[in-house]
């Protein structure tokens, strides 16, 4: 995975949060409309989030989708790393493979020190904190 938040992610970590607030079921047409997408695109969205156990699909007429998870046992990473795949520390910034053992590039122990830090503070972030309204203070 490079180290970026692609929209299917955003889109997920949304769903997620939108959900749990939800007082109940959301159809998917209404899930999309929540979020400002296609109801095409949020199943695919949500679909990582369903396979982890976080959602439940309810199909049928009445069906829909609802959270099934405490948003506090969910990190911002782990909804990156479900729908985008695991995180692949060793990448190399400039040439998208592997840095080799031997000779890394010249960004290697920079950008290791500072991927290290971002995937923490990635890994420590819960859903419940980002769906608190933050202050303007």
């Amino acid at each position: 995975m490079r180290l970026e938040v692609t929209r299917r992610s955003d889109l997920a970590t949304r769903a997620l949060l939108a959900l749990a607030a939800a007082p109940g079921r959301l159809k998917a047409s209404e899930l999309a409309a929540t979020l400002g997408s296609s109801p095409g695109f949020t199943t695919q969205a949500v679909a990582p989030l369903v396979a982890r156990g976080w959602v439940r699909s309810d199909p049928g007429p009445t069906g829909g989708y609802t959270a099934s998870v405490d948003l506090t046992a969910v990190t911002v990473l782990d909804v990156i790393e479900a729908v985008e795949g695991p995180t692949d520390v060793a990448q190399c910034v400039l040439e998208g493979r592997p840095c080799a053992g031997g000779t890394p590039c010249a960004l290697h122990h920079a950008w290791s020190r500072a991927r290290g830090q971002f995937l923490h503070e990635l890994a420590t972030t819960d859903l419940a904190s980002i769906a608190q309204p933050r202050s303007t203070a």
